[in-house]
């Protein structure tokens, strides 16, 4: 079939064609977003899920509705190793920025453009180009400690935005790579807009442990957030986002290809995606049989070993790899620290830094106390496939 017409898109963040399954995440994000712009009480979000399963996706979709229900826009990817304050300091500044172009909202946002400049200066980040006019105001966010400044400045831009009519969502990718400290920090300035009624929301996206995570950093934010699950979508849910795409390019698939393709991914939206587009090119057509979906599987594999697992596994070092081989081999998760410990012949202190490292790299994550699951779907089949 014609590759040029082929509906999938498996790229990492690419909006699949048909967004099933997620109907319900987006409401809570629109409702949240409409009520903020109305200066009504409106909670921040954290989508939790495995590597796959399009939490990417559903941020950026997100973003498209709060830009339509008012709010301004921002978003980042927390890399590891980077500070919260040097990954959102563009970000502020072009908000405020925009804030003070505004005539209702240009004096509280010139004092935010000067908070910023106390800020950038205390945590050392590179500032391009010059503000003109803008002077430093002497104990505006320039005490060094997140907790202290980051709220101050979050309250400013609040302020700003509800003069202007406007709100601000700060969508943040892989929330997990956060320093404890940052994401406490976070979590601070977050409670203080919603004690305010400021229109500041966050959406964030990571792996499942950021709920406990966020819990530990401040005991409040269980009731601060919304944590809702992004998971394999159900069967109806993923032959949908399937079939619909093939039928409005005016091709078919037979349904028992479609079953084949829902059951043996178990769901999962990005092999989905893949299964079924390496099928659509290797198809005929203009309708894609169980031979042609059964023919793709192999193709589809070689793919996700190569792509989307082997890049994951080449950031591990060779202890590490030994760890995630042995919970391989002991079959599919969660699984006992102890089990894991007891197949490589250690003890599980000798393993601490071992198992640290892997969680740290967002490749295993802990299910419960003693439990260790992969993040990435299917992986243990990967492991096993290396033989």
């Amino acid at each position: 079939m014609d590759p040029y017409r082929n509906p999938f898109a498996p790229g990492a963040g690419s909006r699949p064609p048909e967004l099933a399954g997620r109907d319900a995440i987006l409401e809570a994000a629109r409702i949240s977003c409409g009520r903020a712009v109305k200066g009504r009480s409106a909670r921040s979000i954290m989508l939790l899920g495995l590597r796959g399963t399009g939490k990417t996706v559903l941020l950026n979709e997100i973003g498209r509705i709060a830009e339509g229900e008012g709010l301004l826009v921002s978003k980042v990817e927390a890399p590891e190793g980077e500070s919260l304050a040097r990954l959102i300091y563009p970000e502020m500044r072009k908000v405020m920025r925009s804030l003070s172009g505004v005539a209702a909202a240009r004096q509280i946002a010139t004092r935010g453009l000067r908070g910023l400049r106390n800020f950038a200066s205390i945590f050392k980040i590179e500032v391009a180009g010059v503000e003109v006019g803008v002077e430093p105001e002497p104990g505006l966010a320039d005490t060094g400690d997140l907790q202290y400044d980051l709220p101050d400045l979050f309250t400013l831009i609040g302020k700003a935005a509800q003069a202007a009519g406007r709100g601000w969502i700060l969508l943040i990718d892989e929330v997990q790579y956060l320093p404890e400290a940052d994401l406490s920090a976070l979590i601070v300035a977050l409670h203080r807009m919603s004690q305010e009624g400021l229109t500041v929301l966050l959406v964030g996206a990571g792996l499942p442990q950021i709920a406990r995570l966020a819990g530990e950093a401040k005991s409040y934010a269980e009731r601060l957030f919304q944590y809702p699950g992004v998971g394999a979508l159900d069967p109806a849910s993923a032959g949908q986002a399937v079939e619909k795409p093939i039928l409005e390019e005016e091709a078919s698939i037979a349904p028992e290809a479609l079953q084949a393709i829902v059951e043996r991914t178990k769901g999962y939206p990005f092999f989905l995606q893949e299964w079924a587009s390496v099928a659509w090119n290797n198809a005929e057509g203009p309708a894609i049989t169980f031979d042609d979906v059964d023919q793709a599987y192999a193709e589809t594999l070689s793919l996700l070993d190569d792509g989307f697992f082997r890049v994951r596994i080449d950031r591990l070092t060779k202890a590490e790899i030994q760890f995630v081989r042995a919970m391989a081999d002991l079959g599919d998760g969660p699984y006992a620290m102890a089990d894991i410990a007891k197949a490589m012949a250690r003890t599980q202190k000798s393993l601490g830094p071992t198992r640290a490292g892997i969680i740290g790299k967002g490749m295993i994550y802990s299910t419960d106390h003693g439990y260790l699951d992969f993040s990435v779907p299917l992986f243990a089949e990967f492991m096993r496939r290396q033989g």
